[in-house]
C-alpha cells in the first residue's frame, strides 16, 4: 500500500461515487444509459459513457476538465478518467496539480525516478506523476508524450481487476472467432449478390427478346 494518506475520501471524483450504477450516473451528468457506448458484450459487459463539464456550466466559469469518461463493469462504476483543458491549465507546474489534488485525496506517493511510463491507449506514451492510494481505491496523475497533456484516472480496484480480465478474455474471442466472421460476412455479400440477380432476372425475363 502506498503513503498516501487514508483518512481522505478516495471513492469519488467530485460527486461522482466508484461503484454507483450507470443509471445513477447518466442522471447525475443529463445524459441518458442508451447514450453508453459498448466496449464489450462478452464474457462481461464493458461501457463507457463520455461527459464534457464545460457544456453544463455557466459561460462565465473556467471548467478545467476538459472530458470525463466513466468505465463500466456489468453496469457499475469502475474508473473514471479526467482529461484537463490545455488551455485552462497552461503554466500549471507539476506539483501545482499534485498540490491542488492533495487537498482532495491526502498526501501523494511519488514514484521513484525515473517516474512510471506506460503504454497509452492511444500509443503515446504515458508518465505515472503521483498516485493516491488505499486498499480499495486508486487515484493517478498522469502525463501523456502528446500536448503534454494531464490526466486523472480514479478506479476501483475489485472491479478494474474483473474489467481488465474480462477485455483480454474480449480479445481472445475476438481473436478466435475472426475467421468465422469472416466467412460468414462473405457468405451474407454472396447471399445478398444472388437476391438481387434473382429479383433483376424476375424482371427481365419475361421482358427479354432476343
Amino acid at each position: 500500500m502506498s503513503a498516501a494518506t487514508l483518512e481522505k475520501d478516495l471513492s469519488k471524483y467530485r460527486n461522482f461515487q466508484l461503484g454507483t450504477d450507470l443509471a445513477a450516473i447518466a442522471k447525475q451528468v443529463g445524459a441518458s444509459p442508451s447514450q453508453a457506448t459498448v466496449v464489450h458484450r462478452r464474457p462481461d459487459l464493458i461501457q463507457e459513457l463520455e461527459w464534457r463539464p464545460q457544456t453544463l456550466g455557466s459561460a462565465s466559469q473556467t471548467e478545467a476538465a476538459k472530458d470525463v469518461v466513466f468505465s463500466f463493469y456489468d453496469g457499475a462504476l469502475y474508473r473514471i478518467a479526467v482529461s484537463y483543458d490545455r488551455y485552462q491549465t497552461e503554466g500549471l507546474t507539476v506539483n501545482d496539480f499534485i498540490d491542488a489534488l492533495s487537498a482532495t485525496y491526502g498526501t501523494a506517493a511519488k514514484p521513484a525516478p525515473p517516474a512510471q511510463a506506460l503504454a497509452g491507449t492511444s500509443g503515446e506514451e504515458e508518465e505515472v506523476l503521483a498516485r493516491w492510494e488505499d486498499p480499495q481505491y486508486r487515484f493517478d496523475l498522469i502525463r501523456t508524450s502528446y500536448g503534454p497533456s494531464f490526466t486523472l484516472v480514479g478506479v476501483l480496484k475489485k472491479l478494474e481487476a474483473a474489467a481488465q480480465a474480462a477485455k483480454i478474455e474480449a480479445a481472445r474471442l475476438d481473436e478466435q472467432e475472426a475467421p468465422q466472421r469472416e466467412a460468414d460476412r462473405i457468405a451474407k455479400e454472396e447471399d445478398t449478390a444472388r437476391a438481387a440477380l434473382d429479383k433483376a432476372r424476375l424482371v427481365n425475363k419475361p421482358k427479354f427478346q432476343p
